[in-house]
């Protein structure tokens, strides 16, 4: 059957269904949110637009409208529309989905999209059932997937398809379509719905980029709040709490609720104090702040506040950032936890960061020194055969312990001042052990010249 076969005035069935699945887009226009694939002049869009459209693989996270894409896609084309799932669908199924394609594609000269959701889940003999007539061109593939398509589908099928990411929508996104739900015929339009700017941002930002769990909230708050004396239903902010089953918390994303919870989880952390840490952590997460902010925050923490102390720290923040990118929410709150608390539980020094800030200071202040004659880049072979260095430099792999004194700057300041904390102990006791090896001795390469 074409998807649109029976499109018109909406049917009893049609009022039945789920307010998401009735505000699902009807062309291109309506898509929110997408721009980065789908702008005006993009690549998908023109191809679209052209009915060019070769196989796709639609990957993102949940309620970014994949399915509502797809749909799209066959209006806008004009072809057949098949879909299947690959959690219930098998290969008798898809065999026969392929066989009334290809007789559609004969006799009726149409062409057919054969849309997969959760693609991710069908094994290797299932998408190999598909490889040779998404080749040939008897179905155009519109796969949806939550997972990687690069690690979770076979390369044969990747390799045949264009990969597209969609993003989770924005806020603005999905007020956007909060809206128009409630003026839309096919929506809420019928009910006389007055909600607060307060309960739309709580529903927006509560629904983290999921316009399906938007729409179904609201939906549920406006079935279930009885209309007052004019007729009219009231949405007020304690509605759509109960509506989204997530309560408001004090965490305005712009003003203070925001700077000064994440003051309090950076102090927490550098004052080494894990619990403290990851309660404000947890509120931020809940609030629905950019967990990417969070770890960014924690490796500039890693290198401020932990330094030398604690080398591992700015790995472990480096590698949580890249990895809450890669896994998303919600488990990305795991790897913020492991980041946060190895931090607030490590050595602190704040050495590293003391020092760049002095030396910064003296350049600033127009202490501008120039490069010892030694340190210039004027190339002469070394007498140990070592790197090319100026005839006055002293190679220090010529020595013993691979170190030997010599002026690498004209001023005695000490900028890096290590405490005795953590890894910043040996570091101490390796410093204080060079400069009494080079005391009181003269400087002897390891060949025996002086």
């Amino acid at each position: 059957m074409d998807l649109f076969e029976q499109n018109g005035a909406l049917g009893a069935d049609n009022v039945k269904k789920p307010l998401a699945a009735r505000m699902r887009p009807r062309c291109l226009e309506e898509i929110v949110g997408q721009d980065k694939i789908l702008g005006p002049g993009k690549l998908l869009r023109r191809a679209i637009e052209a009915d060019r459209l070769n196989s796709i693989i639609l990957f993102g996270p949940p309620g970014c409208g994949k399915t509502s894409f797809a749909e799209v896609i066959a209006a806008v084309t004009k072809r057949a529309f098949e879909r299947t799932s690959g959690v219930i669908s098998n290969v008798a199924e898809l065999r026969e989905i392929i066989r009334k394609a290809a007789y559609r594609r004969q006799q009726e000269h149409k062409e057919t999209i054969l849309f997969i959701d959760e693609i991710h889940r069908f094994n290797k003999s299932q998408q190999d059932v598909l490889l040779p007539h998404v080749e040939d061109g008897t179905v155009t593939l519109i796969g949806a997937t939550t997972h990687n398509p690069l690690f979770f589908i076979n390369t044969p099928l990747t390799s045949r398809s264009l990969i597209f990411e969609l993003e989770p929508l924005s806020e603005d996104a999905v007020r956007q379509l909060v809206l128009r739900a409630l003026s839309d015929k096919r929506g809420l339009a019928a009910f006389k719905v007055e909600i607060t700017d307060d309960a739309i941002a709580h529903l927006t930002r509560m629904s983290e980029g999921d316009a399906r769990r938007a729409l179904n909230a609201l939906e549920i708050a406006v079935l279930t709040t009885q209309p007052g004396a004019d007729g009219n239903i009231s949405l007020t902010r304690d509605i759509i709490e109960d509506s989204i089953q997530k309560k408001a918390v004090v965490y305005d994303h712009d003003e203070d609720g925001h700077y000064d919870t994440i003051s309090a989880f950076i102090k927490s952390v550098r004052g080494s104090d894990p619990n403290a840490a990851v309660y404000w952590l947890a509120k931020m997460i809940y609030a629905g702040e950019d967990p990417r902010f969070i770890a960014r925050r924690l490796v500039i923490l890693a290198s401020e506040d932990i330094g030398n102390a604690d080398p591992r720290g700015l790995t472990v923040a480096v590698s949580a950032m890249h990895a809450v990118e890669f896994v998303g929410m919600p488990e990305a709150r795991i790897i913020l936890s492991q980041a946060t608390t190895y931090l607030a539980t490590a050595p602190k020094s704040n050495a590293a960061y003391l020092a760049v800030e002095k030396a910064i200071k003296d350049v600033e202040q127009g202490r501008t020194l120039k490069v010892p004659e030694h340190l210039k880049n004027i190339k002469v072979k070394t007498a140990g055969g070592g790197a090319d260095k100026d005839q006055k430099y002293v190679y220090p792999h010529d020595y013993d312990g691979h170190f030997v004194e010599q002026e690498y700057v004209p001023t005695s300041t000490k900028y890096y001042l290590p405490t005795r904390e953590g890894y910043e102990e040996v570091i101490v006791r390796r410093m204080e052990a060079l400069q009494a090896s080079s005391s009181g001795r003269k400087r002897t390469a390891k060949n025996g010249t002086k």
